[in-house]
């Protein structure tokens, strides 16, 4: 691993980019005075020192008092487990406590992003109730196969329209979507509809809207009626 992927990991568990460089310096030399730290890093002494204060803070480090003053890391693996348990613990209190969601069923929401417009696909996943209906390439659907057979094995209807996916249990129709292309409909009432190129340009839309949704369906049925149709067409031939 870089020492940039290195560090841009410790900025996710909240160190700054200051604290993230001390930090990191303090790993690899072991217990350092702030003199010290300011020499191996090149921050200034007075921000170095504010820096190691809030690494003690934050669990990341711990003074040794002494004649001089010293500053030594804890273990990367304790400190982001500390971390972990403190956002679970919020994450949790947050669920507990977070105001009502508005009814957004008959509402229309753009999705922008490849990471955003993923956490919505492992949301819907997560919530279908009954019946799922997917149009997408194989590359995108193995992402999920973990998902997607978890909703098989639990009795969930799978309707699956792409180039070369296999699934035990589901029904899956074989065809070619346009590149990028994906369409999700979840219990005949949520849609997620339209390209996932993974940049920040995909876009997609999600709605509960019901007219949208029954033209969805409308449009995979016809798809999946197309398709049987061709396959009787090759059989006869």
């Amino acid at each position: 691993m870089s020492d940039a992927v290195f560090l841009d990991n410790l900025k996710a568990f909240g160190l700054t980019g200051q604290e993230a460089l001390i930090y990191e310096a303090l790993l690899k030399r072991g217990t350092m005075t702030g003199y010290e730290v300011a020499k191996e890093t090149g921050i200034s002494r007075s921000n170095a020192y504010g820096s190691l204060g809030s690494l003690v803070d934050k669990g990341a480090a711990y003074v040794y008092e002494g004649e001089v003053t010293r500053y030594t890391p804890e273990e990367v693996k304790v400190f982001t487990g500390k971390v972990i348990k403190d956002l679970q613990k919020r994450a949790k209190e947050l669920e507990e406590h977070a105001p009502g969601k508005a009814d957004m069923s008959e509402g229309y929401i753009t999705i922008s992003g490849s990471d955003n417009i993923r956490n919505k696909i492992s949301d819907m996943l997560n919530k279908c109730e009954l019946r799922l209906y997917i149009l997408a390439e194989s590359s995108l659907l193995k992402e999920y196969e973990g998902e997607l057979a978890k909703l098989v094995k639990s009795g969930k209807k799978v309707v699956i329209l792409s180039d070369d996916f296999k699934l035990p249990g589901a029904t899956i129709y074989k065809t070619v979507p346009e590149k990028g292309q994906l369409r999700f409909i979840t219990d005949s009432s949520f849609v997620l509809t339209g390209t996932l190129f993974n940049n920040d340009e995909d876009r997609c839309l999600f709605s509960g809207q019901s007219n949208l949704v029954s033209v969805m369906k409308e449009a995979l049925r016809n798809k999946i009626i197309l398709i049987q149709n061709n396959l009787k067409e090759e059989i006869q031939l």
